[in-house]
């Protein structure tokens, strides 16, 4: 019995060799357990003889005593390895022999913020910053990470994005790590993106509070970095936002190509280049923003026609941007005019802000997508944004104005709404620049049926001198559409402005009967056309019968025969057709003049000029106000 009690302690005692070491202080307690097992086997010698029962209890009390030795032994070993390790990390032990597995700080999660003693309002920036602060010391953000960051975004998206664009401006490799997470949520990006919309908006800098009071601006450019960031990733959340990302890029390059930037917006970018591998200037940094957008979309086919048109390096000259702009537009337009629909209302937008930097590039994008527009909910702020450049000093913002008034007057609802223009719109007859005054003639074409104050007896005849005037353009086309507006205005005219318009009516007779032989057919169409009007006006059934009969010649003799009085005024009228480069002109103002009849007034064509620079009426025209040149040229 005493061997079998001596076997099982050698067991144990073999168990615990091979258990983790002990302490030396508890080796002194092993030859007392071994003596309290002798004695034990010692009474069972003597207790042989008892029952089998006994005997098991006694030995199952042996073996439970024995393991409350272990344990207690084990409990004392490890807090005297505790202890070890807290004396050595106090007295900055390192050379311990070995070298101690690196631990990993947990990044904080959203169940430790609800234990901190940061005030409720403070704890959403506060959590950004600590999670940006513990990404600085990770490659990459692990699963439950994500989740918070995207919870958080989703959440409270604009302290998200303020409290990093702060934190981190210049977009570090932690804050790149989050934006992208954010960006691969599409709830997420939903919520973030008109946050970063407004910052890229508002140039240079913007202000918004967060929760925590912080009021500190924010760059736009660290928004459209941002972007730059996240649209490799390209959630299809994004896709609604396209239209207005696309106008804030575009701002960026005009605004950083049209200005300086700011000394502390100097100072930024050049952290960013220190920071990440970016262009020299912010304005090219935008292009490359946009070009990825653009491949993203996927819209490869404008990067490539701006590519082989040169246009993007256009884009970046501020005195050749708009043209740039335009060029853009029209590529886009080709490709997704779906796309541009989504554009449009925004540069709309940007553009009633009064921008003056902006305006003109802007400008120039709207006018070649205003088809793309719901005119029936953006009419007036259209009409509204077209007048005030109407009357700009810039020759350009008159020039598109005028263009984008071309293309609404064609919609007859817009036309209607139109009649407000007709004012500036005949003073723009007098400018200079023969593409303004040929645009002007084309709005108020398409503007006059819609409009019965301006054909009043006191409007029309204003309008009725000038377009006179414009007979002698040096532009064919100019004298084309002036010519067929005086027919329309005379078929409009109201009753009071008849009598007032007749005077100017006769007075045009004699230049269109000249300009029946002008060697552009279309002009010398438009003339004879205009004399049958102009007949009809009269009400002379008489001169409407000769135009029918072409029987110019006798049309010339009635007239002078019925005002003898002023038959002199009348030909000297002709005298400036005398030197017009045009033969069939020239032709035509002598037999006008009865030359054919008076051979001997031919040696006279210089006392006929001289008398001519001084004569009243139609001779003084080649040299009003407007600038206009007395000869008109063939086209």
């Amino acid at each position: 019995m005493a061997g079998r009690f001596l076997s099982l302690c050698k067991v144990f005692r073999r168990g615990k060799k091979k258990g983790p070491g002990a302490a030396p202080a508890q080796q002194p307690e092993e030859p007392e357990q071994i003596q309290t097992l002798q004695d034990d086997a010692a009474l069972g010698r003597t207790q042989e003889r008892e029952p089998t029962r006994g005997r098991f209890h006694r030995t199952l009390k042996m073996f439970r005593r024995f393991l409350r030795i272990r344990r207690r032994k084990t409990s004392v070993n490890e807090d005297v390895a505790i202890t070890s390790t807290k004396t050595r990390e106090t007295q900055g032990l390192t050379n311990t022999g070995t070298t101690p597995a690196p631990t990993m700080i947990p990044a904080p999660t959203m169940d430790f913020f609800k234990e901190t003693a940061v005030p409720p309002q403070q704890r959403v920036p506060a959590k950004v910053k600590d999670i940006h602060q513990s990404l600085l010391s990770h490659v990459s953000a692990d699963a439950r990470l994500q989740r918070d960051i995207v919870r958080l975004a989703e959440e409270h998206p604009a302290d998200v994005v303020l409290t990093l664009l702060r934190c981190a401006p210049t977009c570090d490799r932690a804050a790149a790590m989050m934006w992208r997470a954010i960006a691969s949520s599409g709830p997420a990006v939903e919520k973030v993106l008109p946050t970063l919309l407004c910052v890229m908006e508002d140039w240079p800098q913007h202000r918004m509070c967060t929760s925590d009071g912080d009021n500190e601006a924010v760059f736009a450019l660290a928004a459209t970095l941002v972007i730059w960031v996240i649209v490799p990733v390209y959630n299809k959340a994004m896709i609604p936002f396209t239209g207005r990302l696309f106008v804030a890029l575009l701002f960026h390059v005009a605004i950083a190509t049209q200005q300086m930037p700011p000394e502390e917006v100097a100072n930024f970018w050049r952290a960013c280049r220190e920071e990440q591998r970016l262009p020299s200037k912010p304005n090219r940094f935008a292009v490359q923003a946009m070009k990825a957008l653009l491949y993203r979309l996927p819209c490869d086919k404008v990067v490539m026609a701006m590519e082989r048109k040169r246009g993007w390096d256009t884009l970046l000259r501020a005195h050749t941007q708009h043209y740039a702009v335009g060029l853009l537009a029209r590529e886009m337009r080709r490709v997704s005019i779906l796309f541009c629909s989504c554009i449009a209302p925004h540069v709309l937008w940007h553009l009633s802000r009064e921008e003056p930097c902006w305006d003109l590039p802007a400008l120039a994008f709207l006018v070649e997508v205003l088809d793309c527009l719901d005119l029936s909910k953006c009419c007036g702020s259209v009409l509204n944004i077209m007048s005030r450049h109407l009357q700009s000093e810039c020759s350009q913002r008159r020039r598109l104005a005028l263009r984008g008034l071309v293309l609404l007057s064609k919609d007859l609802l817009m036309a209607g709404r139109m009649c407000s223009l007709s004012c500036s719109l005949l003073e723009l007859l007098r400018d200079a620049d023969g593409e303004v005054v040929s645009m002007s003639l084309r709005v108020l074409t398409n503007v006059l049926p819609h409009h019965g104050i301006l054909l009043s007896g006191t409007t029309a005849p204003k309008l009725a001198e000038v377009l006179l005037l414009l007979f002698d353009h040096d532009n064919s086309h100019v004298q084309l559409l002036c010519i067929q507006l005086f027919c329309k205005l005379m078929e409009l005219v109201a009753d009071e402005g008849k009598k007032p318009l007749k005077t100017i009516v006769i007075k045009s007779l004699y230049t269109l009967l000249i300009y029946c032989h002008d060697d552009n057919w279309h002009v010398a169409k438009a003339s004879r056309e205009m004399l049958h009007c102009a007949a009809k006006f009269l009400m002379r059934r008489d001169l409407e019968q000769l135009v029918e009969k072409e029987q110019l010649s006798k049309f010339v003799k009635c007239l002078l025969a019925e005002d003898r009085i002023r038959a002199a005024e009348h030909l000297r009228r002709a005298l400036p057709y005398l030197e017009s480069p045009e033969e069939p002109l020239r032709e035509a103002a002598l037999s006008f003049m009865g030359m054919d009849e008076f051979p001997m007034m031919r040696g006279q064509q210089e006392e006929l000029h001289g008398l001519s620079q001084g004569a009243p009426g139609r001779a003084d025209a080649g040299h009003n106000s407007c600038g206009f040149s007395p000869l008109p040229a063939s086209t």
